[in-house]
């Protein structure tokens, strides 16, 4: 009896540190678990977040593109409309010049151009060029002239007024209302409140 005894408390003694090592091993792999568990859901996060970045990033990269491209669409709209707006300006100016020339006071002007233009040749010879509709003035506009000057025709000049060459001075002297209406447009773009920004 005292061998059972014996072996009964040596049985014992097993089934206690085999339940002690069973639950050891029951917490050791509940922390492990709770461990893996932990860095799963960690990495989860973490791979989430930065999906959701990334997916952001293409969004704003794709906004940003596509309001890159309607600003700039919508520049080259306006300016084009610019453009349209000011060339109606200075068709219809350019129209009102060519009704001036028809009046006795464009006459009046172009004469004194022509003096204008003389005094500052002074008495070298010159041609001087006009609108051919203006040729009917040649012989009043020659003799503002101190010296020779010849009056022709030149396509050039689509409104008015006239221009003249001095060959001795090699100078060209423009008092065209053609000229006087081109310099214009640019004073106009810039201070007409019609810039594209």
């Amino acid at each position: 009896m005292e061998k059972t005894a014996k072996t009964d408390n040596f049985l014992k003694a097993i089934y206690k540190y085999a339940e002690e090592q069973r639950n050891t091993m029951r917490t050791e792999v509940e922390q492990l678990k709770e461990e893996k568990i932990k860095e799963a859901r960690k990495k989860g996060k973490l791979d989430s977040e930065k999906y959701i970045k990334d997916r952001l990033e293409e969004k704003r990269h794709a906004e940003t593109g596509r309001l890159a491209k309607e600003m700039q669409e919508g520049q080259r709209s306006l300016f084009l409309e610019r453009a349209k707006m000011t060339d109606n300006v200075f068709k219809k100016a350019e129209e009102k010049l060519i009704e001036y020339t028809k009046t006795p006071q464009y006459t009046e002007k172009l004469i004194e151009s022509a003096k204008k233009i003389s005094e500052f040749f002074g008495d070298n010879s010159c041609v001087v060029y006009v609108n051919e509709k203006d040729l009917g003035n040649a012989a009043e506009i020659s003799a503002e002239f101190n010296g020779n000057a010849e009056v022709l025709a030149d396509s050039s000049v689509k409104i008015g007024g006239l221009k003249s060459y001095c060959e001795a001075m090699s100078i060209v002297a423009d008092e065209t209302l053609d000229s006087k209406l081109y310099a214009q447009r640019e004073w106009f773009i810039e201070n007409s409140g019609l810039s594209v920004l």
